[in-house]
């Protein structure tokens, strides 16, 4: 039998916390709309979306506001 997890369920169980490894990936923003081919198929950016390329080179659009919430521009 497989577990499934509703949206709404409370999950009583013991999580652990855990950090994303600061892996530095290649970004740039693009101010206009654009598509990209990526391993999950084409997938389209809306104007201030980042394309990022990834640490095994897979190119993805990263939304705009989750990329300022999650990622710091390297100095």
């Amino acid at each position: 039998m497989m577990l499934k997890f509703s949206l709404n369920e409370n999950l009583e169980l013991d999580f652990k916390e855990a950090i994303k490894k600061p892996i530095p990936v290649k970004c740039l923003q693009i101010n206009e709309p654009f598509e990209v081919e990526t391993m999950e198929g084409t997938m389209k950016g809306k104007a201030g979306d980042w394309l990022m390329i990834g640490v095994k080179g897979e190119k993805y659009v990263c939304d705009k506001a989750i990329f300022e919430e999650t990622y710091e521009i390297c100095k």
